[in-house]
């Protein structure tokens, strides 16, 4: 297997979390290479910030849900929605976080599968 060439983020990633960098890590800071932290960011529904903390391995907050964001964008990692079916990571923290609006079917349907569902981040 090719060895990664070391870019600005990648590199700095290394620095901070040391020989056993998470793959979303890696995947994280190659996606910022390629753009710029605000927009992966943007993607990923964080701030540019929190992109940069979790690259430098000092973000305060709940750093599994960046994972989840980066799996579900990046990565193709899925779950399995009672209501959708199967979902990316990301939709489903997105379905779990909007607000309420009556407007549709589908969506009566979220409001109550989502504080029940095995899939729902533990708050």
């Amino acid at each position: 297997m090719a060895a990664l060439k070391l870019t600005p983020n990648l590199d700095r990633s290394g620095v901070a979390w040391g020989k056993r960098v998470p793959d979303w890590i890696t995947m994280l800071a190659l996606k910022c290479d390629e753009s710029t932290q605000e927009k992966v960011g943007k993607q990923l529904g964080i701030s540019g910030s929190a992109v940069n903390q979790a690259l430098g391995n000092v973000y305060k907050g709940r750093i599994d849900l960046i994972e989840a964001r980066v799996r579900g964008e990046y990565m193709q990692a899925v779950v399995t929605c009672p209501v959708l079916g199967e979902i990316s990571t990301r939709d489903c923290i997105a379905n779990q976080t909007v607000k309420f609006r009556p407007t549709n079917p589908l969506r009566v349907a979220l409001r109550r599968a989502c504080p029940i569902c095995p899939n729902r981040e533990k708050r």
